[in-house]
């Protein structure tokens, strides 16, 4: 998933960056909510973690504008007023969901894996067609029961697709999706990333199809 921590406590922060990518995510970070909010008028995330209390406009005010331009990304709001007020407010702005600090970080990646779920349609971690087995939690593929062994960048684009099926995506938005600021790939390196995966889906029904000019869609292939 590609994750958006607005938090303006650095500490706090770099510990949930580094937990949240040692799981394969990506992870941009901002402190200030004006930058945040500006960002998010032009790049979309999967997921938003946001503080409430942040220099130049609150939490609730970023949450606030979002939701007026109907942008539906999932919010998880992270914040040290745990009185029911304040979650009340934060759910009625438009969050999808609400943790005190300190969390849990096992708690917050199950949380951030159903807010993925229930984007994509999904009710279970577990996808499964043909002899292919993917475990969302678990960041484990198994093809027959017997484990594919995939790098962490294989594992965020094969759940993009698994989100994603039936619709074309072009490389800028695959890799918008894979790659944090902090990094600047080639989309060359997104086409051999997709290469790879394909190959390791071979004999199962998932199908990745490049569509020249335009940019891939993953789709699952009738038996017939």
């Amino acid at each position: 998933m590609r994750i958006l921590l607005v938090e303006d406590n650095d500490e706090l922060a770099e510990t949930i960056v580094d937990r949240l990518r040692a799981e394969g995510h990506s992870v941009d970070r901002e402190a200030d909510g004006n930058e945040a909010n500006d960002l998010l008028r032009h790049i979309k995330f999967d997921i938003v973690l946001l503080d409430i209390n942040l220099p130049g406009r609150s939490g609730y005010e970023v949450l606030r504008s979002l939701r007026a331009r109907t942008d539906e990304t999932p919010v998880i709001i992270l914040t040290a007023r745990s009185q029911i007020d304040d979650r009340v407010i934060g759910l009625d702005a438009g969050a999808d969901d609400y943790m005190v600090k300190p969390v849990d970080f096992r708690e917050l990646l199950a949380r951030c894996r159903v807010l993925a779920r229930r984007r994509a349609g999904r009710a279970s971690n577990l996808f499964t067609v043909g002899p292919l087995t993917f475990d969302r939690g678990a960041k484990q593929a198994q093809i027959g029961g017997i484990d594919v062994q995939m790098r962490a960048r294989e594992i965020q684009l094969l759940e993009i697709m698994i989100d994603n099926l039936g619709r074309m995506l072009s490389k800028e938005e695959v890799a918008d999706k894979l790659y944090t600021f902090e990094e600047t790939p080639s989309l060359n390196a997104v086409e051999q990333l997709v290469t790879r995966l394909r190959k390791k889906l071979d004999g199962t029904p998932l199908v990745i199809k490049t569509a020249r000019g335009l940019g891939y869609m993953a789709y699952v292939a009738d038996d017939d």
